[in-house]
């Protein structure tokens, strides 16, 4: 064992792979030493493959990209490059490594969604960020919803009556056409990342019942951020950068982001808030033509 510390295996990468472009000097040493030490354990004799040699590989990849996630909590800009990846020497073609407790793409598929589904990121009642899913059905009724997916979390369900009953006071806004009173409405929410219920779902509560009235899905791979209130306040969205690498970890390509969140925007790196297509909205009734892809 004693001989074996005095051996490095970490240029077993180079043979077959080169780093992405997020991972810096730190984290080039770190994943390094975390592949060498792997292959030494498994295959002392440096008889690996190819396959062998990724399989390690994706194993520190992952290592490394959790430990930048604690420190992203920590502070400081530079720890928000974490989209890892390695790239083929043979085909060079770039694969990207994702932790499952982050997400991944097809947690957010791509296409235009069925209407009345709308994805948002906001904190849970863990008090951590997460990925929610509104599922929203209409039937024949006179004017009045239900919620399921809450539990009995009564400030979560407040939030989404919030929404509803705004959908109800501010329609003739959105549609002039629109029978709000023929049908009943059901929103089911489904937790991505079982961080909880959230009390901050309003909003997109609002532009799922559009949605679904309407028979228009929301624009493909949008996530929306920020709330309001019942008068139609909007609030700016609390840890701007933490929600956009949450929402670029699960595959979301397009934004919908309140103007009130426009001052936080120095705060998100700069590569990070380019991978989006951003849609601002000043108000309850702009998110929703914003969002539904309304002029």
């Amino acid at each position: 064992m004693r001989e074996m510390r005095k051996r490095s295996f970490a240029d077993a990468i180079d043979k077959f792979f080169k780093l992405g472009n997020n991972l810096n000097q730190r984290d080039v040493i770190a994943v390094r030493r975390t592949v060498s030490g792997l292959l030494k354990l498994l295959h002392p004799d440096a008889q690996y493959t190819k396959d062998d040699v990724r399989a390690c590989l994706t194993y520190a990849l992952e290592t490394r990209r959790r430990v930048k996630e604690q420190l992203k909590k920590l502070g400081g800009m530079e720890f928000f490059d974490v989209h890892f990846s390695y790239i083929d020497n043979d085909s060079l073609e770039e694969f990207f490594v994702n932790v499952p407790e982050q997400g991944g793409s097809k947690l957010i598929p791509e296409g235009l969604p069925r209407a009345g589904v709308v994805h948002l990121v906001t904190q849970g009642s863990t008090g951590q960020l997460g990925l929610y899913r509104y599922e929203t059905q209409m039937m024949a009724g006179s004017g009045k919803h239900s919620v399921s997916g809450l539990g009995s979390n009564t400030a979560a369900k407040e939030a989404v009556r919030v929404g509803f009953d705004y959908f109800k006071g501010n329609l003739n806004r959105i549609s002039a056409s629109a029978k709000f009173s023929d049908h009943e409405y059901h929103l089911h929410v489904v937790e991505l990342h079982n961080t909880g219920p959230s009390t901050k779902s309003s909003l997109a509560a609002l532009i799922a019942f559009c949605s679904i009235l309407m028979n228009r899905p929301i624009q493909e791979q949008m996530v929306v951020l920020g709330e309001m209130t019942l008068g139609g306040v909007v609030n700016p969205v609390q840890d701007l950068a933490g929600s956009l690498q949450l929402a670029m970890d699960s595959g979301a390509k397009r934004i919908l982001l309140p103007m009130a969140s426009a001052s936080d925007i120095p705060t998100v790196p700069a590569e990070l808030f380019s991978k989006f297509q951003i849609s601002f909205y000043a108000d309850p009734v702009d998110a929703v033509f914003k969002a539904l892809g309304v002029n």
